[in-house]
Order: structure tokens, then sequence, then C-alpha cells
């Protein structure tokens, strides 16, 4: 009989769909890789949260663990998982040597959400108001821990096309080390599109992102000082919602009525509220990854209006659910026709459940996927021969980072 295989998955934080794109796509891995037939255990040093999901009803097993301490080495030993789901290169720099050490034939799989130096090095280019370009993202420091914990790892899963260029051309990683796996979703069916809510019952433009995100905070406040002011004016008697987690007092005082500018804060079901808001304004001025707000758009099929960095990698060549576009005047005349023409909705919301159903369907990528993880597990020795600067790193990483941890647990059992 042939033995389960175990996953270990080791988080960031405890996932919380209802709260980010990051949680909810948790949640696709961990039903892929259950639909694969292995048993999961999900461990994490974040404290519990109030909206986490019960990983229990799931049929995951919630381990919490502690940073730098040996009782992690006892536990992953003898749980012998084999393979780690690392959640974001910050968690593979803590626990990577450590499963490289008490469990060497495990197979060692980076989820990388978005890539962060990406992210920074555009935040930073904006900030400072210079003109981003590519090479910025080499002169981020975060870059160099990055990429090695990319190397470091035996695959990494990467949502966004652009992002796997970036690391072939600009870092030049191996494609062997990266594997395309976007947001894993449902189809739409005919019957589900059918019973949508129709253009009139729908009213209000929404914006929705978790506010622990820089690049949605900065979207609302140009929502607040630059946009809704300018398409108040154009649609006097329009509504903009914004919701997300984790409002700060910084966003709740932006709420003022008489604007129509309403902060509501969390969704408890942000599918609905974006399902009866007519469109979705998302003007991303920085960021990284595919927007989880934007593909939660299309689901609902409610037209969106974004930036260029907003529907990066998204559409692929199919048309975008709505408008694409970087100035402000176009963005408010956009928002204007979208929201009076019911023709123009219905063709944008068409095309969002086209690039749903033809690019984010997960029955496009299971079989090769699980073929993947089999092929790496059959020739993991030869993989990692062939990715010598990774084991030239994961030898460093271990004579530094391990003496490192070591000294900081020593340190801290002295306090106790």
């Amino acid at each position: 009989m042939q033995q389960i295989q175990k996953l270990l998955i080791i988080g960031f934080v405890w996932p919380e769909p209802n709260s980010s794109a990051a949680g909810g796509r948790m949640l696709q891995l961990i039903t892929e890789f259950q639909e694969q037939g292995f048993s999961i255990t999900f461990a994490s040093p974040a404290m519990d949260s109030d909206f986490m999901v019960d990983l229990t009803s799931l049929n995951v097993d919630k381990k919490s663990i502690t940073l730098n301490c040996s009782s992690f080495d006892v536990f992953v030993k003898e749980l012998n998982p084999s393979i780690v789901l690392f959640d974001r290169f910050m968690i593979e720099e803590q626990f990577g040597w450590r499963v490289a050490e008490n469990c060497p034939n495990a197979l060692r799989i980076l989820d990388t959400e978005d890539l962060h130096c990406l992210r920074l090095a555009r935040q930073k280019a904006f900030k400072s108001q210079n003109e981003f370009s590519i090479l910025d993202t080499l002169k981020e420091e975060v870059a160099k821990r990055e990429i090695a914990s990319i190397l470091r790892c035996d695959l990494s899963l990467m949502i966004s096309e652009f992002e796997i260029e970036l690391l072939k051309t600009t870092f030049k990683i191996d494609e062997k080390l990266l594997y395309y796996l976007p947001f894993l979703l449902d189809t739409i069916s005919e019957d589900t599109f059918k019973s949508l809510p129709s253009f009139e019952e729908r009213n209000s433009f929404i914006f929705i992102g978790n506010f622990l995100h820089e690049p949605n905070w900065n979207a609302v406040q140009y929502l607040k000082e630059i946009i809704w002011p300018l398409l108040r004016k154009q649609l006097p008697e329009a509504e903009l919602h914004i919701y997300g987690a984790y409002p700060s007092q910084k966003v709740t005082q932006l709420h003022q009525p008489k604007e129509g500018f309403y902060i509501k804060g969390r969704a408890t079901d942000a599918n609905e509220v974006v399902k009866n808001a007519r469109i979705v304004l998302a003007p991303l001025r920085f960021g990284a990854g595919i927007k989880g707000k934007l593909i939660e758009a299309m689901q609902c099929g409610t037209p969106s209006i974004t930036t260029t960095i907003g529907a990066e990698s998204m559409q692929g060549n199919l048309p975008w659910n709505g408008y694409v576009t970087d100035d402000v005047p176009e963005f408010i005349k956009s928002a204007k026709e979208l929201y009076e023409d019911k023709e123009l909705w219905t063709t944008a919301q068409q095309n969002g459940i086209t690039i749903i159903n033809q690019r984010y369907s997960k029955k496009l990528f299971e079989i090769d996927f699980a073929s993947k993880i089999e092929f790496l597990q059959s020739n993991l020795e030869q993989h990692r021969l062939n990715n010598f600067l990774g084991a030239l790193l994961q030898h460093h990483t271990l004579s530094s980072t391990k003496y490192m941890s070591r000294w900081i647990e020593a340190k801290n059992s002295k306090k106790d």
C-alpha cells in the first residue's frame, strides 16, 4: 500500500481569505495538494487572528512554531514531510536551512505571492517622483535576500508572467527553478453568469483592498484627493464605497458622506459587495503580482478601471473587462462612460468572464502542476546538481544563518 505523502506549509501568517488575496491563494494551494492526495500540516510563528480560516475544518493540521528555536527541528524531523512549501521568502530565510538540515530529501517550494523587490522598487521610484526602471529592482536591498531564497529552493511558484520574465532576464534565474501558477479558480458557468445582478440592479463605484498593503492605501488617497472630486462633478449622485480589512484612523478619517465618499471598512462578504457595485475603481500606482481585487471584480461580473500596473500580467491577449489607463482625464471619462452605458458595461463584463475562464480556470493547470511535482520528486538529486548556485547559497546559509539563529536561541534561553 502506497504511503500518503505529507506536505508541510510554513505560513508567514495564518490564512485570512476574506482579508487578502494571499489568503485566498493559500487556500487554493491547499485544495490543489489535497486533490493530489497529500496530507497537509500548516505551521506558522504568527499569532492567531480573529479572521483566520479554521484549518481543521479543511482537514489541515494546525501547528504553532517558534522562530529561532530548535523545537522546530524536532517537529519537522518527526513529521518528515516529502514537500515543504514556504509562504514568502522571509519564511524560507527563517526555516529553510532547518528543513534542509533535518529533511534533506524534502522538495522545497517557495510561494512568492509577488516579487517584493519589484513592488518596493516601484514604490520608492513613485515616492521620490522618479521614473521606474527595471534595473531599480537590482538596487533594491531586499532583492538580494529574495533572489537568494529563490535559488535555495527547488521550485518557486510565480503568479505573474511579467515577474518570471524579469527573473530570467534581469536576475538570470534558470527557468527550471520557476513555475507559473496563477490563481486557480472555478470556471464561471452560464448559469452562474445569468445569476449575477444586472446593470440596473447595481449602483455605486467600489474600491476594495487590505489596508496593511501600502499600494492599496496609496490608491485610496489618490481616489480621495484627485480622481473622485473630478468624477463626482460628472456624476453628482454617484457614490464611492471603500472596503478593506485593517483600516487605520488615517483611512477612516477620509469618510465624507457629503462628497459621496464612504469608508466602509472590512466587508463581511466581499463577494456580495463587489457583485452589487456597478464598477470597481483600482488606480494602483505601484505594486507587483496579479491583483486579487481585479480577479474578484471579474468573478462578480463587475467591470473595472485600473492602471497598467493594476492590469499587469492579468489579461494576456484578451480585452480588459473595462479600461486600463494611467491618464487621469481618461480614467474619469472611462468611469463615466462605463457607469452610464449599459451596452459598454455588458461587453466589459463579458470580457472579464472570458479572462477568468481562459486564463485562471484551475483545470488549465492541475495536471501539469501535479506532473511537475512528481517529476521533481523523482529527479531531485539531478535537479539540485544543476542548481549549483542554490547549493552554494544553501551551504553559506547553513554556516551563517544557522549560527546566528543558534546564538539568538541561546540568548533567549538565558533570559528565561
